[in-house]
């Protein structure tokens, strides 16, 4: 057995079409996990990542709370549920609609309370299961113009913490991973200053790759990890320390 195995496994994964989720979902994959893409944009990235990994694509808005149930149900039996699905609509908060605001929240935090709504019962059931819910350094540290993003990431980890205690004495983990800045389609419109800026406080001196996110999420989905819940793991090239 290779270590961080997730062979048996079932995992969910939302957000999946492309950037994180989509190197989480392979990566689960991987290790042997029999994955579901879940996506709400993206359908042939999403079905084309399928066919590559052996895994099942299923179309769901996650911000929605029917949408989410439904999503969990199709799933199947999960061990695991990885929650990745957000955005940014950055914008100073003198200037932020009330529609940005909502967007952000609803689809990078009530999400989260969707699908763990829908996945715990189960996961207790048999009293077996890893979360994983994805936040950001943005939700630790903060960032200028993105109050509703730091706001809906901060409330990840408030949540999964809060959510370990319920589950823990069913056996069901619940953790955190905190990237950092990421070399994805969110920063790749970045200006260079900007890039330039995080480079010089990052003491690994590079953006992050999402294979190192989907690393760190591999690893705390595993029985390596078992011993480990309500913790939020920043990968972030050592920015936030």
């Amino acid at each position: 057995m290779s270590f961080a195995s997730l062979e048996g496994k079932n995992a969910l994964v939302t957000g999946a079409s492309r950037g994180i989720g989509r190197a989480i979902a392979a990566e689960l994959a991987r290790a042997g996990a029999s994955v579901v893409v879940g996506y709400r944009t993206g359908t042939e990235e999403a079905n084309a990542l399928a066919a590559e990994i052996g895994a099942r694509a299923v179309q769901a808005d996650v911000s929605n709370a029917d949408d989410a149930r439904r999503l969990v149900e199709e799933a199947g039996d999960l061990d695991i549920l990885v929650n990745n699905a957000g955005l940014t609509r950055d914008g100073l908060l003198a200037r932020m609609s009330d529609d940005d605001w909502r967007t952000v929240i609803e689809t990078n935090l009530s999400s989260v309370f969707y699908t763990c709504r829908a996945v715990c019962r189960p996961m207790m059931k048999k009293r077996s299961g890893s979360i994983v819910n994805i936040s950001s350094i943005v939700g630790v540290h903060g960032n200028w113009g993105q109050t509703n993003y730091g706001a809906s990431k901060a409330g990840i980890i408030g949540f999964t913490k809060s959510l370990a205690r319920e589950l823990g004495s069913r056996n069901v983990r619940a953790n955190v991973v905190a990237p950092g800045y990421v070399r994805t389609q969110l920063t790749d419109v970045l200006p260079e200053e900007a890039t330039a800026a995080m480079l010089q406080n990052t003491p690994l001196g590079r953006l992050g790759e999402p294979d190192d996110i989907a690393g760190a999420v591999r690893f705390l989905c595993s029985d390596e990890a078992s011993f480990i819940t309500g913790e939020v793991l920043l990968v972030d090239g050592g920015l936030g320390m």
